[in-house]
């Protein structure tokens, strides 16, 4: 992770349970030219623990950024998604959906349900980190965040 200084941190919450998914997520951020704090939870009833600062995660920041998969156990993305955006409090934090669902209605549904964007999981490696880092690149450099 590179500290950029007089630079905000970004905060992004990655909600992802597949462990090689959040660990090549972490890498290529890492790599990354933003300054950022990566906070990793595993299903959808943690995310909105998370971002609702419920239980252990009292003392969670806001994240500047959502990163959510779609498949998600206990509570699926799509729930996630739509809990979200209607809740007043966090709707204006941009959530870009990463999954491997290349399901046409996912993606209407997403975008019905105010996704910020969706982008598809490669399957290869290589691809996979440079869709992160393409990820950061607009989200983290380019796009003012709230």
């Amino acid at each position: 992770m590179s500290v950029n200084v007089g630079v905000h941190n970004v905060e992004i919450l990655l909600v992802e349970d597949n462990p090689g998914d959040v660990r090549l997520t972490k890498e290529a951020l890492r790599e990354g030219k933003v300054s950022n704090s990566l906070h990793t939870v595993m299903d959808g009833e943690e995310a909105m623990a998370f971002l609702r600062k419920e239980g252990r995660y009292t003392d969670a920041p806001r994240p500047d950024l959502i990163l959510l998969d779609l498949n998600l156990p206990k509570k699926d993305g799509r729930e996630v998604l739509a809990e979200i955006k209607d809740d007043d409090d966090l709707k204006s934090i941009p959530v870009v959906v990463l999954t491997t669902s290349q399901a046409e209605e996912d993606v209407v549904r997403t975008y019905n349900l105010h996704a910020n964007c969706y982008i598809t999981k490669p399957v290869d490696l290589e691809q996979f980190l440079n869709v992160v880092h393409s990820i950061e690149k607009f989200w983290l450099s380019v796009v003012k965040l709230p």
